[in-house]
């Protein structure tokens, strides 16, 4: 059963990542970015290790707490607060398909390694063919102009920098460690870092809340953090890297689709050509190895 639960995960990282890029714009437009990104990840960490606690679960004892801060530092501090940095001067678009070289960097840091899972070359054209089609989906949307758009770019490229590597370092943890209460550690300690950081740049005295921001920040606790990052936790460690990293080509997918629906955007006939393009990608990534004869 841990198969088709890992991809029924994998399902719910694509819908429910594929929403969070428009959450944090509307967070940030009153919220600081890294202490709302420190609060949105203190909070659900804290929540659900209550929550395991409360239920019994066998907590991650503290022999492990050193590696789980460098897989929260890695995927939360970095490959999550660097994105809610550049969607300060990066239009929310483009910063979906910067972060959509996220496959890229992970088949890259896994080809580094002795033990590496082997890309066939269709998984490799999967993923050029699912990028293009990404280019296609939001390029003419895109406005290139804006003061401090470069260091949103490069932040973009640290946060999928960040992300392929602690999703390396935590694919390889112990058979034995419960990857939901695993996840929710890294989730406290990414946080607290994020935290620290804003506190240290003052960003606490520029902390305005409203119905809006409160309500995006609400949203991304409990159904980007505690939903999502513990469906990606649980995926990453049943599913190939290659598989996995390709929720990152859908978001922007749904992304569109949620513009169309709930805020009348236009879908054209570009878009949904673009939109087959990435599900090629997909479907070329998620094809079966031919048999050996």
């Amino acid at each position: 059963m841990a198969k088709p639960r890992a991809y029924l995960a994998w399902l719910v990282v694509c819908l429910v990542w594929g929403t969070t890029y428009l959450a944090i714009r509307l967070a940030i437009e009153s919220l600081p970015p890294l202490l709302m990104a420190g609060a949105r990840w203190v909070v659900a960490g804290g929540l659900l290790i209550a929550f395991f606690r409360v239920r019994g679960d066998r907590l991650p004892p503290r022999a492990a707490w050193p590696s789980l801060w460098v897989r929260g530092f890695l995927l939360i501090s970095l490959g999550n607060g660097a994105v809610v940095w550049a969607e300060l001067t990066v239009p929310s678009g483009l910063t979906s398909v910067l972060v959509a070289l996220a496959p890229f960097w992970m088949v890259g840091v896994e080809a580094m390694r002795a033990d590496r899972e082997r890309l066939p070359a269709r998984h490799l054209w999967g993923l050029v063919v699912g990028f293009i089609g990404i280019v296609l989906l939001v390029g003419p949307q895109i406005d290139f102009g804006g003061h401090g758009f470069l260091g949103g770019v490069i932040a973009t490229q640290l946060a999928c920098f960040g992300w392929a590597v602690g999703s390396m370092y935590a694919r390889r943890r112990s058979d034995q460690e419960n990857v939901l209460t695993a996840a929710a550690f890294e989730m406290l300690f990414g946080g607290l870092a994020l935290l620290a950081v804003g506190v240290a740049l003052d960003e606490w005295m520029a902390v305005v809340i409203n119905p809006r921001t409160g309500g995006a920040l609400l949203y991304l606790i409990v159904i980007g953090s505690i939903v999502g990052f513990s469906a990606f936790a649980y995926a990453l460690k049943h599913l190939p890297v290659a598989t996995v990293s390709l929720y990152a080509y859908v978001n922007p997918v749904i992304a569109v689709i949620l513009g169309a629906l709930v805020l009348q955007e236009p879908f054209t006939v570009r878009m949904m050509l673009a939109a087959a393009l990435i599900f090629v990608g997909v479907g070329l990534v998620r094809s079966p190895r031919p048999p050996v004869e």
